[in-house]
């Protein structure tokens, strides 16, 4: 079972997880048979966190020329449902109830699974299992999430058209990126402490990064929040936002004046983007990433502020640790005994 830190230190720990997880995952791709994610439709398959890091990687995949989609696993419980050639199971712990479910019901189907270790159910129904040894993990997930959006991308480089991603440079571009956002992070908590909801924007990869952190703020801050897909943002969505709410944009495009006009309404706004040249306004804060690449290693750059926003918004709530006060008893898989 993964060790459990607390959410700051998963936060630290990701550089040095993101080299052993790349080393891991590589050494796994060299042996796998991939070509039937080269054949035809791949569904991306998660739940909770692992369901935001299926949209970043489907995303991914389709600018690289593979036809996929993210699922979560329960649209897949019934077996007649015939919705791709190739399925990828994501779970950070490899117990997560339903991506397993989806992938058990299907055995003639193609099947990888990605998850910390080989030996989970989750391994012990995918045809494939893909571990990213990601090491120790924090509730909310940290480690895990930034290493299976890698696992996604050097999957997908080596089944699709190559990103051009240097993975090796990434955990030192994290490093970078720990170190020069604590400003502009303290600046962006300050301005959304207290808010009554928080709503989370971007748009391909990014609504993935959008959904990852709503889903923090839920969890780590007990506040409302919900990820949308930049455009669809504009069709209603932001209607309730006011003063008393506030906004959290990932984008470089139409997210940027989104972002303008949302503070210029008198809603609390957070801009995180790879764009150097944009200053902040009453109401924004903008939060530059910097070397951010495309694709998904910005998205797990992107993912870092984000994390650091969270934690100064839990820790002011009065809530340094984050324990769930309503668990459910049928949501994980039990591991087998040694």
């Amino acid at each position: 079972m993964t060790d459990r830190v607390s959410y700051r230190d998963g936060i630290a720990l990701q550089p040095k997880a993101l080299e052993a997880s790349r080393q891991a995952v590589a050494g796994t791709l060299e042996r796998a048979d991939l070509a039937p994610l080269r054949r035809g439709t791949v569904a991306l398959v998660g739940i909770g966190a692992s369901l935001y890091a299926a949209e970043a990687g489907a995303a991914a995949m389709r600018g690289q020329g593979i036809r996929a989609f993210a699922l979560p696993g329960t649209d897949l419980y019934d077996p007649a449902v015939d919705a791709a050639d190739a399925y990828v199971a994501i779970s950070a712990s490899g117990r997560s109830v339903e991506p397993a479910q989806a992938i058990r019901i299907r055995p003639q189907a193609a099947s990888f699974g990605i998850a910390n270790a080989a030996a989970t159910p989750l391994g012990e129904v995918a045809r494939t299992m893909i571990a990213t040894a990601s090491g120790p993990d924090s509730g909310p997930n940290t480690t895990s999430y930034v290493c299976a959006l890698q696992a996604i991308g050097l999957l997908a480089d080596r089944a699709g058209r190559p990103s051009g991603a240097d993975w090796a440079a990434l955990p030192a571009a994290a490093e970078a990126v720990l170190a020069a956002v604590a400003g502009p992070v303290a600046k962006a908590s300050a301005l959304l402490a207290g808010r009554i909801a928080i709503d989370c924007v971007g748009a391909g990869i990014a609504h993935g990064t959008a959904g990852y952190a709503a889903l923090l703020i839920r969890e780590a801050v007990r506040v409302a929040a919900q990820g949308w897909d930049t455009l669809n943002f504009l069709h209603g969505p932001m209607e309730p936002n006011d003063e008393r709410s506030g906004v959290i944009l990932f984008g470089d495009g139409r997210e940027v004046t989104l972002a303008q006009d949302l503070a210029g309404f008198g809603i609390p706004s957070v801009l995180i983007t790879t764009r150097q040249d944009l200053t902040e306004a009453k109401n924004l804060v903008v939060i530059p990433v910097p070397g951010a690449a495309a694709g998904l290693p910005g998205a797990i750059l992107q993912a870092i502020p984000a994390q650091l926003l969270i934690a100064d918004l839990a820790e002011a709530a009065g809530l340094p640790q984050c324990n769930f006060r309503y668990r459910q008893t049928d949501t994980k898989l039990p591991l087998q005994a040694a």
